[in-house]
């Protein structure tokens, strides 16, 4: 049976669980197409109460790709020219989650942080 697209999955990092969610919103114009798409990865630090929210935008903008459906997979974000990630694959959720770690994010903070998902015209974790 395969897994229900809402349902927070579980991520294990030196020996700390988070849960984690990946959720797509926009703005819907009188001509009914989308603007603005965003695509939010939050992590949750378990057990509850260790730790505020870490949520990573990846928004729309010059450059930029965050597709809203066909032809491009649920979840892909990235550069028109530079790096690609796809926030379904946990490979990419803990690549990310090293990069918020290296940019100062502590898991044990107490309030939710937003980081924006590209940085210095890179998507993050950027290549060498």
């Amino acid at each position: 049976m395969p897994r229900h697209s809402k349902k927070p999955r579980r991520l294990v990092v030196d020996g700390r669980a988070y849960l984690w969610t990946l959720r797509h919103s926009h703005r819907v114009l009188d001509s009914g197409l989308s603007a603005d798409c965003r695509e939010s990865l939050t992590l949750y630090p378990q057990p509850v109460g260790t730790g505020g929210p870490l949520r990573i935008v990846f928004a729309e903008g010059p450059g930029r790709y965050v597709p809203g459906g066909f032809p491009m997979g649920s979840g892909d974000v990235g550069y028109v020219r530079g790096g690609s990630l796809n926030l379904h694959e946990p490979g990419a959720v803990r690549a990310l989650l090293d990069a918020a770690s290296a940019r100062g994010w502590q898991p044990g903070e107490q309030r939710a942080v937003e980081l924006d998902g590209c940085v210095d015209g890179r998507v993050i974790p950027h290549e060498p």
